[in-house]
């Protein structure tokens, strides 16, 4: 007979959640084997077999319990302390848990990032490597991929939770198979306490009470961040009475609060049950705040916490250590006696420990069979050379003084090896260097790979469509360009859904989506309220979610708002899963000249050093914008798309074939030719640029003017190149700060191709002032790069050449 326990939460008189007596014992020892392996991994971090360790114990029961509600097709966007709940949901064994302790580079071996991602810090396996795309996650237990910086993992979960706002509201979706099952996907999210206080944090649950999504949000509250406590990071020393405001009543829409005792096993399992239940039927968000929670081992291997915290708390914690009062309970209930939990406890350790054994057996065998070879062709380098001795201290000093070593001790001795052998040649030296390329390629691939998409969906894959215009086509505003494209794009398919501040009934800020929100409904064509950060998020989650989000960011002086949430998830997102994870968003916003110091960015060095991974378009024009979406729209990856603020108005014709031309990243386009000087440039400098060399060869000074379309990627097929071979000279001009994007142009072309061989003069940037622009056309003018600037500065390159024929001018 299977034996139950009923638990009755507050208020109830009768019971409806039963757990079975072997569901209670496989529980504990689950609890048993995640505390065992936290406390090994951090002898092993101690040992010198790994760098770093973060771990989840204290949290062992409650996540155990969130992981009993938490259902196929569910998502997690979670906290590095969550290994407890990855192994109740089985999308993590204790062997794969100390691989990524020891970085196994192996995704077979450590499938959340292949050794990328420091300890605990997990994902599943969501993209279609072959194929591209996503792999149909609606039967998968799904877990988005960690990160570091505190809060920075909910902006996230607002965007997979509102997937399935979408698949539930929207009846075009409701054909499309593998993503949903009509959006009763809960989005689970977990927190520490501390990082409560973040902004993003905040954000997003106000951001899910307007939005009423099925989102469940766990905050893990042990008292303190670090080695800060509640008071100086709580008002009220509680966030979920803190967040009582948020609470939803009989008569207004909001979030669910549940409070619930970390140690209290019972009312945890009730607690989770209803959370998920409200979450996935009602598509209300939930925080379920789980208090009174330890941390044994302080909060990483980086200190103690002895250091910090008082002799009675450390006593209180080891009487409420979660493991310990479950244990009590049990015993107390009679499920099991004090001899049957010993030897659970005692097999818990066994388990941990041989899952250690086998993880780092895999590890080492894999790389010292690596350095076995580096030593055999070192020494058949010495012997062919006469030089034993040398080589065998290489051997020594490089490799086998280290406890473990590593490959880059490998590649230390290759290298000293080749440099000792310098000028030699033979047959042992041919196969070293042989084995040194072919390992470069391999690590790689380990190490550098899956920036961007590598699948046959790659941005880069995209075949170029040109735009076809008829004779009869009218000239009309750039912004009626985007309109047209954004139309079709919204009609040929129910993924792609706009959002942002002002762009569904005013259909944004310059009209580009005028009368779509009226004409697809407010589910494809949104307003959000200004919160950069979930906007971001927003995107983030949907397309995890088989979905096609364009995310508007009003203007580009906005985007250091998002910046953290761009640059920590999205920009990194496929590198730290090693290209098992996507997110394919577009970020549109709009930049460049328009007025004043916060309507006239162009900080574009600053997303070009923070933004490696998503790719950077600027179009000049809005046909060229417009290409770019429709290119995005059919890749894998994703981009941010900066429309030029003064050509909303500006007239241009709309191509013939609007719904299917695509502009090519990595292409530039020569808008201008010319003889004498190269002028890199891109954006609304492009309109700058050209008057200039009007200006210029009047004088007979031809330049040829080259816009980049794209800088992440950037001239792919070196074209660039092609035109300083031809002129000997280079301009490149940009709006951002000095040493920014110019910087960044100049770079790409003299070092990365090569120009600088080809030049008979220095090559001169142009930018912006180093403040940001002041007010009115004549701030613009005399804190942006003009015509006349980049006149005068192409004529200074020509008078040296030939001062005779280009005499001073203001003299």
């Amino acid at each position: 007979m299977v034996q139950t326990t009923k638990i009755l939460p507050t208020g109830k008189d009768t019971l409806d959640y039963h757990l079975s007596v072997d569901e209670i014992i496989n529980d504990y020892r689950l609890a048993c084997e995640s505390r065992s392996a936290s406390l090994i991994g951090r002898r092993e971090v101690f040992m010198g077999k790994a760098k770093f360790g973060v771990f989840g114990d204290g949290k062992e029961v409650a996540q155990i319990a969130m992981g009993k509600a938490f259902k196929p097709g569910d998502f997690r966007s979670g906290y590095y302390r969550d290994q407890t709940f990855m192994l109740a949901i089985e999308e993590l064994t204790l062997q794969q848990f100390f691989a990524q302790l020891y970085a196994h580079t192996s995704v077979e071996a450590e499938p959340s990032s292949a050794g990328r991602s420091m300890n605990s810090h997990f994902a599943t396996r969501m993209v279609n490597e072959q194929e591209g795309g996503l792999l149909p996650l609606i039967h998968k237990k799904n877990s988005g991929s960690d990160i570091s910086p505190t809060a920075g993992q909910i902006p996230r979960l607002v965007g997979l939770a509102y997937a399935s706002k979408l698949y539930r509201n929207n009846p075009d979706l409701k054909d499309i198979d593998g993503f949903s099952d009509n959006g009763n996907e809960v989005a689970w999210g977990t927190i520490g306490d501390a990082a409560t206080s973040e902004g993003m944090f905040l954000e997003a649950i106000n951001a899910a009470g307007v939005l009423q999504i099925p989102m469940v949000i766990s905050v893990w509250d042990d008292d303190y961040g670090i080695s800060v406590p509640k008071p100086f990071h709580t008002t009220k020393e509680s966030i979920s009475e803190a967040l009582e405001g948020f609470r939803r009543t009989d008569d207004k829409s909001g979030i669910e609060i549940f409070r619930v005792k970390g140690w209290d096993y019972e009312k945890l399992c009730e607690v989770y049950s209803q959370a998920g239940k409200i979450a996935r039927e009602e598509h209300v968000p939930v925080l379920v705040h789980v208090e009174e929670l330890t941390q044994p081992q302080g909060h990483s291997t980086s200190g103690t916490h002895e250091r910090y915290k008082p002799k009675e708390r450390l006593a209180w914690e080891k009487e409420h250590d979660c493991n310990k009062v479950m244990r009590a309970w049990i015993l107390k209930t009679g499920i099991a006696t004090a001899d049957q939990l010993d030897q659970i406890e005692a097999e818990a350790q066994i388990t941990a420990k041989n899952a250690k054994n086998d993880a780092w057996k895999a590890v080492r065998a894999e790389i010292e069979s690596e350095l076995k070879e580096i030593k055999s062709l070192v020494r058949e380098l010495g012997k062919e050379c006469g030089k034993e001795s040398e080589l065998a201290n290489v051997i020594k000093e490089e490799i086998s003084k280290e406890s473990y070593p590593m490959r880059l001790n490998g590649i230390k001795a290759v290298k000293k090896a080749l440099r000792l052998t310098k000028g030699k040649k033979g047959i042992a030296r041919a196969k070293l260097l042989t084995w040194f390329d072919n390992y470069t390629d391999k690590n790689h691939d380990l190490y550098n790979s899956h920036l961007y998409s590598e699948t046959p969906l790659s941005a880069l894959k995209v075949k170029e469509v040109k735009p076809v215009f008829s004779n009869q086509g009218k000239q009309v505003d750039g912004r009626e360009v985007l309109q047209a494209c954004f139309d079709h794009a919204l009609a040929r398919d129910p993924r792609v859904f706009a959002f942002g501040e002002d762009v569904g009934i005013m259909g944004d800020v310059n009209q580009g989506f005028a009368g779509l929100q009226e004409k697809y409904g407010d589910q494809r064509v949104t307003d959000t309220g200004i919160r950069e950060s979930t906007i971001i998020g927003q995107g983030i989650g949907t397309a995890m979610r088989g979905l096609r989000p364009i995310a508007e960011i009003q203007y580009l002086d906005y985007v250091f708002y998002p910046l953290a949430t761009l640059t920590d998830d999205l920009a990194c997102l496929r590198y730290r899963t090693k290209g098992g994870q996507a997110a394919p968003m577009i970020i549109r916003t709009r930049g460049h000249r328009l007025e004043g110091i916060w309507h006239s960015g162009s900080p574009i060095g600053a997303i070009l050093h923070s933004l490696r991974g998503i790719y950077l378009l600027v179009p000049r024009n809005m046909v060229q914008a417009a290409g770019f979406y429709n290119t995005m729209l059919q890749s894998d990856d994703p981009a941010i798309i900066i429309e030029s603020l003064n050509a909303y108005r500006l007239k241009e014709r709309v191509p013939s074939n609007i719904n299917e031309f695509t502009v090519p990243l990595g292409k530039p386009e020569i808008l201008r030719e010319g003889q004498d000087i190269t002028i890199v440039t891109y954006g609304s400098m492009c309109r700058i640029v050209l008057e200039a060399a009007e200006q210029l060869a009047a004088l007979d000074i031809s330049c040829e003017v080259i816009d980049v379309q794209s800088l992440l990627p950037f001239d792919l097929d070196h074209q660039i190149l092609q035109s300083v071979k031809k002129t000997t000279r280079i301009i490149f001009a940009d709006e951002d700060v000095p040493g920014g994007a110019s910087a960044y142009m100049m770079q790409q072309v003299l070092e990365k191709q090569g120009a600088y061989r080809f030049l008979d003069s220095a090559p001169v940037t142009i930018t912006g002032k180093p403040h940001r622009p002041a007010y009115s056309s004549d701030g613009d003018y005399f804190s942006k790069p003009n015509p006349e600037e980049i006149f005068d500065q192409a004529y200074a390159l020509m008078r040296e050449f030939d001062p005779q024929k280009y005499p001073q001018i203001y003299l």
